[in-house]
């Protein structure tokens, strides 16, 4: 049997199936039986991570353990996380576990930086708590790469209220309200010279296709579905030597 593959989902819902059908769509599959054992666990109740940041709210990371031990338990080889914020909190996941967390925020500037030999400038669309964090800052500078950020008020009116407002994606929403507010911040960052677009939260990968630029995307939930089938592939092949 190949790797089984955990995923800690609920943070949030739309961007866990997200990933598993981007998961299925990396997979070389001709039948169902050529598809991977995958495990997952949607709990919603995770409390919201940019807010534990930012002010100090409720800690997530109970919850988040308690979902990754389920997993864990259940058969999981290894653990995805779908929400670029949560891993501010990697350390504390994975030394709760005995199971490797794929770390998604590094393997996305891993694959950005092979793919695009010559990049030296990105822009980030995040919400303000991995802003925050630095959590692409320090994985892009790792390989000599700058990320750049809206400026304070288009973070909030634009791409905060596209995730979050009434009329953002978390509310269910992925017409041109909030594509229309990621667009001009994405805009602005070209016009700063970013190279590539980090759509560093998951709601926004959810409507990046939507977002019409100049410049690649990257997507890290697509980036992180590659890696996992990768990963679980080659256990297969470890066990079949």
């Amino acid at each position: 049997m190949s790797g089984v593959i955990g995923i800690l989902g609920g943070m949030g819902p739309a961007a866990t199936v997200d990933l598993y059908l981007k998961i299925l769509k990396a997979t070389p599959a001709e039948t169902d039986q050529d598809h991977l054992r995958v495990i997952i666990d949607v709990n919603p109740k995770v409390p919201d991570r940019t807010r534990a940041i930012l002010v100090g709210d409720v800690d997530p990371v109970p919850l988040m353990l308690e979902t990754a031990r389920n997993l864990e338990r259940a058969g999981a080889d290894f653990l995805l996380i779908p929400c670029n914020t949560a891993h501010y909190f990697y350390e504390r996941i994975q030394q709760g576990i005995s199971i490797p967390v794929v770390h998604m925020i590094r393997e996305a500037a891993k694959t950005a930086t092979e793919q695009f030999p010559t990049l030296s400038k990105v822009g980030l669309l995040a919400t303000t708590g991995t802003v925050t964090t630095g959590l692409y800052q320090k994985a892009f500078s790792a390989y000599g790469v700058t990320v750049i950020t809206p400026d304070p008020w288009m973070q909030e009116h634009l791409v905060m209220e596209a995730v979050y407002g009434k009329e953002g994606i978390k509310a269910g929403i992925s017409d041109q309200r909030p594509v229309g507010k990621l667009r001009d911040a994405a805009r602005s960052l070209v016009d700063e010279g970013a190279q590539l677009i980090v759509a560093g939260c998951t709601e926004v990968s959810l409507v990046r296709q939507k977002v019409e630029i100049a410049v690649p995307w990257l997507d890290p939930p697509e980036v992180l579905a590659r890696v996992a089938v990768e990963r679980a592939l080659e256990s297969y092949q470890r066990r079949q030597e």
